[in-house]
């Protein structure tokens, strides 16, 4: 089956809620992450402190660079507020060097696996109820869907993604036919239906 976004919120509140509730603070960050900025697991991986965090100044930064690993592209991802919270909390925690990754190993200077990734996210889902398969790709189309629910133009949401077509997008995404009937209802020109 193919990967698909999570598109109740109450199941990514439950998610977040699991990671809260064990004191799981670095991987709510690293599900945080991967919902709000749409970047694939192995760009997220790698990030290191020094990369989002501004040590001179002692701030975390309002955006970041990044050169995609798969496409070897330049992206500028601005930084959530509720990110940010997550991320502060977390270096606070941590007080981590600007050479250390965000999502470090517990006992060796690395980060955690793509597999570790995986099974920390399949874990909690399963643990908070979701009933839905989640990898780590489904964080990166959970992103797209809500910020399309959420009346994003698909071209922002094709650009951020760096797809090459707005069919590749709307795949992406998982637009269902309940989101095509919903969007016909909506439409009214400004009658009121009788």
């Amino acid at each position: 089956m193919t990967t698909q976004p999570i598109r109740d919120k109450r199941q990514i509140k439950m998610i977040c809620s699991y990671f809260a509730s064990r004191k799981e603070r670095r991987n709510l960050a690293l599900f945080q992450f991967g919902i709000f900025t749409a970047l694939r697991i192995s760009d997220i991986l790698r990030l290191r402190w020094g990369d989002i965090y501004n040590f001179e100044t002692g701030k975390l930064r309002a955006e970041f660079e990044i050169i995609e690993k798969k496409t070897k592209k330049h992206k500028i991802v601005a930084v959530n507020p509720i990110l940010r919270d997550c991320l502060i909390m977390l270096f606070k925690e941590t007080s981590p060097a600007s050479h250390d990754y965000v999502f470090s190993h517990p006992t060796r200077p690395h980060p955690i696996s793509r597999i570790q990734a995986y099974r920390i996210l399949k874990t909690a889902a399963k643990n908070a109820g979701v009933n839905v398969p989640v990898s780590c790709h489904t964080l990166r189309k959970t992103f797209g869907y809500h910020l399309w629910k959420k009346g994003a133009s698909l071209a922002v949401i094709m650009d951020i993604y760096n797809h090459s077509s707005f069919a590749i997008t709307r795949r992406y995404i998982g637009i269902t036919q309940e989101d095509k009937n919903l969007a016909y209802k909506k439409l009214t020109y400004g009658f009121e239906s009788v």
